[in-house]
């Protein structure tokens, strides 16, 4: 099983919906997605808009998910990894070298522009319009990964 691994600030909003929707939303055989935050809290769980998007969308609970610190195991043993934000991605080939040509922004790896702002402390309203996004960029996503199942 190979991982695509998203990744956002806390692990609380974005990359937890990026993954809980490519999870849902993928038929592809061997392939999973995983999240992690570059700043997580200890102890912080899914951001309550996060849990009442993903549940109207794809009838998911992630209510008492537990937010997962980035670490160097996961970028290692992750085929690739997107970010939410341009400054991410460029953190993340600083700090990791040796990955760098498996690190990408979200929608820079499915041709699309701009960053997945985060929507954190903001109003159900914002998170529906995070949740499209990353719906979109997803299917972007799935349908390249099917075109090229390899993914060098």
């Amino acid at each position: 099983m190979e991982n695509i691994l998203f990744v956002c600030t806390g692990n609380t909003c974005r990359s937890c919906m990026a993954e809980v929707i490519f999870n849902s939303k993928s038929d592809i055989k061997d392939i999973k997605a995983v999240s992690a935050g570059l700043s997580v809290v200890p102890n912080s769980i899914a951001s309550r808009n996060s849990v009442v998007v993903l549940k109207e969308n794809i009838d998911v609970d992630i209510s008492s998910r537990k937010a997962l610190q980035l670490s160097n195991s996961m970028i290692k043993d992750s085929k690739i990894i997107l970010t939410m934000t341009a400054y991410m991605r460029d953190i993340l080939r600083q700090n990791f070298t040796n990955f760098k040509n498996k690190i990408y922004t979200l929608n820079e790896f499915v041709s699309l522009k701009g960053d997945i702002k985060d929507p954190f402390g903001q109003d159900i309203y914002k998170y529906r319009i995070v949740y499209a996004e990353l719906e979109n960029s997803i299917s972007l996503l799935i349908k390249k990964l099917k075109e090229d199942i390899s993914i060098n």
